[in-house]
């Protein structure tokens, strides 16, 4: 049967790809088969995924809402709006912008909000735990800025003392407080009187933690900072893609155009549609028992490691995640991931505090247990995985 042109390009919508195809039934069976334990990771809901496959997906709404650029955006205002309203109540904040793309876009428009080339941040180093962007060199925050880096002391938690130092001697612009491989609670509160002894502007990044905060399960950075960002897909169980939280009506602005038309075009409507899905599930009674969960199983499997003479960052956690110091053991970070990752085990490679590694190889890998919590594994659970874990590292 020979089609006519109007059919064959209706028909073309509906055609997959074979190879498309196949990588996402082989991607789906890796996950199905794989023990997650990928720090940054997690699994979303059904509804969650629907969304980011949306018909929400085909509308372009530049602005914000109510004051769009293009027409027909009645809808996708409501969703955005809807996604506020549940962002503000669940990290008990005045205001948010849900549109950046990812944290590394999120704090890309708060530099843009606040800063001007060759300004100075003091942040966290990266080798301690930090992210590449709070002003590590190969990124464009460590391109644009001037960093003043603190660290960890001996026992692998942050040296306020040198970050005081380094604030009263520099009198950096803006402080950024948070992390993407530190394991114990922040203590926001001291940042606070760091950035108000020289009126820097404080930038909280609880992309790792945010899921634990909304679940009431690590404390929340607010009052104490000026801005906080994070991405929604980590703890808190969304969809990949990062958020602006702040209380000063007078930030609105600048933050809000700092987004668009400052570093982003259109924004995703059917992620922030599932941002929105993602927030109200963690508005849910039943997320504080999950994330109290995620920090159980933390402790449980770092502890196992303890006993077991394998060296733990900071020695211990207070939250989702922990750091193994490989430097006693046979492996790099790299070997020890890989081979992990034969074995069916998925964690990443990690640097750890003076590491003498570089970055490709790493001293350490790093691990996170709440993926493996949404799945429903309990403290025995994780207790049996790190033996099985330290078996592999010292066989």
């Amino acid at each position: 049967m020979v089609m006519t042109k109007l059919e064959a390009l209706m028909l073309g919508v509906n055609v997959f790809d074979p190879r498309i195809k196949k990588i996402v039934f082989d991607e789906t069976a890796r996950q199905d088969n794989t023990v997650e334990l990928i720090a940054s990771e997690n699994f979303t809901s059904p509804e969650i995924m629907s969304l980011c496959g949306s018909i929400l997906t085909n509308k372009y709404a530049e602005g914000l809402p109510g004051k769009r650029y293009y027409n027909g955006c009645d809808e996708v205002d409501k969703v955005e709006e809807l996604a506020i309203e549940y962002a503000t109540k669940l990290f008990d904040c005045n205001f948010a912008n849900v549109q950046p793309h990812s944290g590394a876009n999120a704090n890309l428009a708060v530099f843009k909000a606040f800063l001007k080339p060759d300004d100075l941040i003091v942040s966290m180093d990266l080798s301690s735990g930090g992210h590449l962007s709070h002003g590590a060199s190969v990124n464009i925050s460590g391109k644009w800025f001037v960093i003043k880096n603190y660290g960890v002391d001996d026992d692998g938690i942050i040296d306020y003392d040198e970050a005081e130092r380094l604030v009263l001697k520099h009198s950096p612009k803006m402080i950024i407080a948070g992390a993407s491989a530190y394991s114990r609670v922040i203590d926001w509160k001291r940042f606070r009187k760091m950035a108000d002894s020289v009126g820097a502007i404080l930038l909280a990044d609880i992309s790792h933690y945010s899921g634990l905060i909304a679940g009431k399960s690590y404390p929340n950075p607010f009052p104490y900072a000026d801005v906080v960002t994070t991405t929604t897909h980590k703890t808190l169980r969304g969809p990949r893609g990062g958020m602006i939280l702040w209380n000063d009506k007078e930030y609105s602005n600048k933050l809000n155009s700092a987004v668009f038309p400052g570093t982003q075009g259109g924004p995703l409507m059917h992620i922030i549609a599932a941002k929105a899905q993602c927030f109200y599930e963690a508005l849910q009674p039943d997320f504080h028992l999950y994330t109290e969960q995620v920090i159980s199983n933390a402790n449980m499997m770092a502890k196992t490691f303890i006993d077991a003479d394998v060296e733990i960052v900071s020695g211990g956690t207070q939250s989702h995640m922990f750091t193994i110091n490989l430097n006693k053991e046979k492996y790099s970070g790299r070997e020890f991931a890989d081979l992990l990752e034969g074995k069916g085990i998925t964690v990443n490679k990690n640097g750890v505090p003076n590491d003498t590694r570089g970055f490709i190889e790493t001293s350490g890998v790093r691990i996170g247990v709440a993926a493996e919590t949404t799945r429903g594994n309990d403290e025995e659970w994780f207790k049996i995985l790190a033996e099985i874990i330290i078996r592999y590292l010292r066989s």
